[in-house]
């Protein structure tokens, strides 16, 4: 089951990116992994691969006996992805993503720091694969979502997805409130 910082990577191929086909944990069984999200673009023939992580409080940390170990995760993961796409879309242009929502710059001095490790992340994977690893945190992601809002906020329909659902409900309350008030 996709949990919502998924579903907004989602929603964001679909929407966005025109993607027709979007899967959420893809497990991979000839390189014993899973892919948090999946996007396929028939039309234009491209397929984003995406990893996407959730931490509110701490930002991208993920640890292992108590070091932080946010370069050596991603760098597994998309190790196992790259070979993936390559080998089942061998014909579709690749796109591969980083999605998270806070990632930490805690200064030169810092023993540790988020921004130091995607950058180092998109550093090697550019250098063993020639990829460039899109980047979606921070801004970025805020500006994902706002554009998400944009779109739901021009539809009448109901829309199917709850993360749509949502934004849909506050820019029409917005709307309406605003009408209220003027």
């Amino acid at each position: 089951m996709q949990n919502i910082g998924e579903e907004i990577a989602g929603e964001y191929l679909k929407l966005v990116k025109g993607c027709e086909f979007i899967e959420y944990n893809l497990y991979t069984p000839d390189v014993q992994g899973e892919i948090d999200v999946i996007g396929i673009n028939i039309k234009e023939r491209r397929v984003y691969i995406c990893e996407v992580a959730i931490h509110l409080a701490t930002g991208l940390q993920y640890t292992r006996n108590k070091t932080p170990d946010n370069v050596n995760r991603f760098l597994n993961k998309f190790r196992k992805n790259i070979p993936y796409a390559e080998h089942y879309f061998t014909d579709y242009e690749k796109h591969f993503m980083l999605w998270s929502p806070i990632v930490k710059n805690s200064g030169s001095k810092a023993k540790h720091n988020q921004m130091n490790d995607v950058l180092e992340i998109q550093s090697r994977l550019q250098e063993e694969f020639s990829y460039e690893l899109e980047l979606v945190i921070n801004e970025k992601y805020q500006s994902a979502i706002d554009q998400l809002r944009s779109i739901a906020g021009k539809e009448t329909k109901e829309l199917k997805s709850p993360v749509l659902r949502m934004l849909q409900i506050e820019e029409k309350l917005k709307q309406y409130i605003n009408l209220m008030t003027s």
